[in-house]
């Protein structure tokens, strides 16, 4: 008598893995389910999601489907898709990220057309090279993209986390910018020398007042760094220093932009109101329309 054949249950192909983690993220009240379950795949497959549409019945071999298993639930307790791949764009470049930086948002690509606005064409071609510092560079995103737009200029980037400085200058060695844009190691603006001036200051600085943390999201107030977030008891704590401090470093006519909370427009105004060294303040909104980039001048 013959023995009944064995079933064996068909393999995973790239179209089914896909519909279930979508199914499944869903259930877990995962942000963005199917963006996130093919940003994933992608990754565990070294393809561009554009890859998975084209093989769509490609089967996954066991180790391609116990890498996918393990970042799946990753992302179910919560861990952003950014620190699980490695990466994340801004201004149309690959970064790398880590949980030592911040993840670049969309909106201080804002911060940056701010800046190139007000810098206008003509940086490239002035006699002296524009002078441009960014503080609290984190992954290096914004000073990166002021040296890819603006060929001229002097671009030097700070942060007072040494790991974060790391992966800042290796985003600037993956897109050749290490020759163009200067990092080092500092709370703010105190490790400048006397005397040492720039055209521009930019910062994205922790806003978030420290109560509001633990009410965000699981991806960010569990898994970002927190000194990168808590802005103080009212979220201002680092933007009184580098107001207070920028005229120093700033040039007769220089501009400092800041990126805010979206509800502290009146009070970064107050601060700025009371320095005898700013001619006002004004301010940008972002893609959702919030008042999100304070722009203020020097005397």
């Amino acid at each position: 008598m013959q023995k009944p054949s064995q079933t064996e249950e068909p393999p995973w192909t790239i179209l089914s893995i896909l519909k279930w983690t979508t199914s499944y993220f869903t259930t877990h009240h995962i942000e963005n389910p199917r963006a996130s379950a093919e940003i994933l795949l992608a990754h565990v497959l070294g393809f561009k999601r554009i890859d998975l549409y084209i093989r769509y019945d490609q089967p996954l071999v066991a180790d391609e489907l116990a890498r996918y298993k393990a970042a799946i639930r990753r992302r179910v307790r919560r861990e952003p898709v950014a620190y699980i791949v490695g990466e994340r764009e801004f201004w149309s470049r690959s970064l790398i990220v880590t949980p030592d930086v911040l993840i670049p948002r969309p909106e201080t690509e804002c911060l940056v057309e701010v800046a190139l606005a007000l810098l206008g064409p003509a940086a490239d071609a002035a006699p002296d090279p524009v002078r441009l510092l960014e503080l609290g560079t984190g992954s290096g995103a914004v000073a990166l993209a002021l040296a890819a737009e603006r060929k001229g200029a002097v671009v030097l980037a700070s942060d007072r986390s040494p790991a974060a400085i790391e992966v800042a200058m290796r985003n600037a060695r993956r897109h050749d910018l290490d020759q163009r844009v200067h990092f080092f190691c500092g709370s703010w603006l105190e490790c400048l020398r006397p005397g040492q001036r720039f055209d521009m200051i930019l910062s994205n600085p922790p806003y978030i007042p420290t109560a509001e943390i633990a009410r965000l999201q699981a991806e960010v107030a569990d898994f970002e760094p927190r000194r990168a977030l808590d802005g103080g008891p009212d979220g201002l704590d680092a933007v009184r220093i580098i107001i207070g401090r920028a005229p120093a470093h700033l040039r007769p006519g220089g501009y400092l932009l800041l990126e805010i909370g979206h509800d502290q427009r009146s009070a970064v105004a107050s601060i700025a109101g009371s320095s005898p060294d700013f001619a006002g303040s004004a301010f940008r909104p972002d893609y959702s329309g919030h008042d999100r980039i304070a722009v203020l001048r020097r005397k």
